[in-house]
């Protein structure tokens, strides 16, 4: 799972690419610096703001995630020899362990 200031700093650096296309785009067009610059800087603002909620949103998504072989096992206390020897007939069946 990412840190919110690791989904910031993704979204930046890829707004940073999408600024330098959008401005050159922008410039080709209207030929008018002060225009690409508003064009470009509402886009992106606004564009940084939505992938950074963008990003937390999928971080609780658990679809197209692997699990853990063991995450179904409830653990709410300390393991007992007898729950150790489940994880382990678990993580057999499993074939992680011989």
């Amino acid at each position: 799972m990412d840190t919110p200031t690791r989904s910031w700093v993704k979204s930046i650096t890829w707004r940073i690419l999408g600024i330098v296309l959008l401005g050159a785009i922008s410039y080709l067009i209207t030929k008018d610096w002060r225009e690409m610059a508003v064009i470009t800087a509402i886009f992106h603002g606004i564009r940084v703001i939505l992938y950074y909620f963008h990003e937390r949103v999928w971080e609780r998504i658990a679809w197209g995630r692997p699990m853990h072989p063991l995450a179904a096992l409830p653990v709410d206390r300390e393991l007992t020899p007898e729950d150790l020897e489940k994880v382990r007939e678990k993580l057999r069946s499993l074939g992680y362990l011989e």
